[in-house]
């Protein structure tokens, strides 16, 4: 090895010590606050703001030090791409650090301790958010993509027990004055929020190793009418046609109908085949629920269907006709399932424009 690429290595190897070194401290103030939230403890809650100066100062270490890497060695391709993707790790860092720093300050602030309930869904969602964050970690410094990988997939773990936890809250939130409620829901977010920075890192960790950027996100979608007969079908149909890699699309109804056959020759004139569709009410738990980014409601108000919509879940309403009547002659029915496939198919794309951030391909 060359002298140019022992202090190459030596550098990297410096760089990659101090991540490690912010990690863990970054962990540990993480760990302290929630100790200092559940059992009153101010001193440690206090420690622990304090202790977040330390934090920042030993980020911009890093970010010093990646620049200087830069600067003196000029990397091209892997190293500069480990570069990129430091600094990006280095600001996840930064703001998991400052989440343990508002834990710590709405715990000082808190009149009334968390009850039993309470207690056990903040150890179980700090549990899954630290456990994803030290894996992250530790597949960034090693450079393992396929741990990543892994590891990304346990954000929606951890978004699926924040959902429940936030229903649970509301639940006990008569229990609770108004302060202390928010004050919770802030150290419920910030928990969650350390495993929305855990996938980052673990996407940079793909990065760094592989060249691939983030691949676009799919989307789940819920589509949901009366009874599952038309509206809901047509637009499920529509959306895995026009959208095949853009996620996965279901619908269900109020309560399960029967297909008229008419209805559906009608329909396949019209391009759109519910010749196997099966009917299905809708009979989803919250944490069901929780798995789908959006629900469209094609008939009414959607928390007619939902009553608790959940935290993560955009609820949308459509408006794009109803029944057509029976006793009309086969061509006009024909042109009227015609237009009401047309309205959907155009809603259906503009949420996946908007999903996207205006990108369709």
């Amino acid at each position: 090895m060359s002298h140019y690429e022992e202090r190459l290595e030596r550098d990297l190897s410096l760089i990659k010590q101090q991540a490690s070194l912010l990690a863990k401290r970054v962990d540990e103030a993480l760990s302290a606050a929630v100790r200092a939230l559940l059992s009153g403890d101010d001193k440690l809650a206090y420690a622990t703001v304090l202790g977040d100066q330390w934090i920042n100062a030993q980020n911009r270490k890093l970010d010093r030090m990646c620049h200087a890497f830069i600067g003196v060695h000029l990397p091209s391709a892997g190293h500069l791409r480990l570069m990129t993707a430091m600094m990006h790790a280095n600001v996840a860092l930064e703001r998991v650090g400052d989440y343990a720093v508002t834990i710590a300050r709405e715990s000082v602030h808190l009149a009334k301790r968390p009850d039993a309930l309470i207690k056990r869904e903040v150890e179980l969602l700090a549990g899954e958010s630290r456990q994803m964050f030290k894996q992250a970690i530790c597949a960034f410094l090693d450079g393992n993509a396929e741990k990543a990988r892994a590891t990304m997939i346990m954000a929606d773990q951890v978004e699926r027990t924040f959902d429940v936890v936030f229903a649970d809250l509301v639940t006990e939130g008569e229990n609770f004055s108004i302060e202390d409620l928010f004050a919770y829901l802030g150290v419920f977010n910030s928990l969650e929020r350390v495993s929305d920075q855990a996938k980052n890192i673990c996407e940079e960790t793909v990065f760094a190793v592989t060249g691939h950027t983030k691949a676009n996100k799919a989307f789940r979608i819920l589509f949901i009418d009366d009874d599952n007969t038309l509206l809901g079908p047509i637009a499920e149909t529509v959306a895995r046609k026009n959208f095949p890699e853009g996620g996965e699309f279901h619908s269900l109804g109020r309560q399960a109908g029967a297909l008229a056959p008419d209805v559906v020759r009608l329909l396949q004139d019209a391009g759109v085949d519910l010749d196997r569709h099966e009917p299905r009410a809708l009979n989803l738990s919250l944490r069901d629920l929780a798995d789908f980014h959006v629900i469209v409601s094609l008939q009414g108000p959607v928390k007619s269907y939902v009553e608790n919509i959940p935290f993560h879940t955009a609820a949308l309403e459509w408006d794009v006709g109803g029944a057509v009547a029976a006793d009309l002659p086969d061509e006009q029915r024909r042109a009227r399932y015609e237009a009401m496939t047309r309205e959907i198919a155009v809603q259906v794309s503009n949420l996946m424009s908007t999903l996207r951030g205006g990108e369709i391909d």
